[in-house]
Parts: C-alpha cells; sequence; structure tokens
C-alpha cells in the first residue's frame, strides 16, 4: 500500500507513445533514454553473468515492492523474452512494454518466460 503514493492513479507511469530508435539499440538503451529525458526515475545493476543490465527500479517502484516475487519485466509484440532487456535487438515495428509483476510474472501473462516454455 505504501507503494501507491508513488503510482499514477491510473497506474500507467510512461504512455504508449512512438519513439525513434537507432540501428543496433537495444530495449534498454531506449528504456534508458526515454525515461532520462521524460525524468522519470530509473535504476538499473549490469549483471555480468548474463551480459545484460536489469531494471532494478522504474518511478521509484523496486524489485520486491510488493512481495519476494515482484518486479519489472518486458514485453516486445506481445512476447516477453526470456533473456535480458540489453540483449534484445529492436528492429522496425516493434512493440516494447514494461510491466510490474507481483508474482514473477503469472499475474501478467508472463510466466512462461521465467520458467523457459513456449508461447
Amino acid at each position: 500500500m505504501d507503494k501507491l503514493e508513488v503510482l499514477p492513479e491510473d497506474g500507467i507511469i510512461y504512455p504508449t507513445k512512438a519513439v525513434a530508435f537507432y540501428e543496433g539499440e537495444s530495449v534498454f538503451d531506449v528504456l534508458l533514454r526515454e525515461m532520462q529525458d521524460n525524468k522519470i526515475h530509473m535504476e538499473f545493476v549490469m549483471t555480468p553473468i548474463y551480459n545484460s543490465n536489469y531494471i532494478a527500479g522504474i518511478n521509484n517502484l523496486y524489485e520486491f515492492d510488493c512481495g519476494e516475487l515482484s518486479g519489472w519485466m518486458y514485453r516486445v509484440n506481445k512476447w516477453f523474452p526470456n533473456y535480458g532487456c540489453s540483449r534484445y535487438m529492436l528492429k522496425d515495428g516493434d512493440v516494447i512494454e514494461w510491466i510490474y509483476t507481483c508474482d514473477l510474472g503469472r499475474d501478467i501473462g508472463g510466466e512462461w518466460a521465467v520458467t523457459g516454455g513456449e508461447e
């Protein structure tokens, strides 16, 4: 309940909009740029074992804030990749979504990304 104060009433931190990206950019690159340009707080950690950046918090909503299985997951074109956001290279027309899960993806339709299942 204490995290409700950091969320907009509708739950949307960053509304859907078209943004430019450059060849060779990843989901992480676009997220970082958009959060900086829009002055939205974001914290991440480089995870060398996965050669990727892990998103710890967006808009002061962090992993584990809503339970031990909570945190940020990303989806591209309605698919939850099972690898880090800085390894997903974008293509023209990709639709990126960052969604906060309270139950390791089960509450947002992304449980198979964590367990390795197929869509």
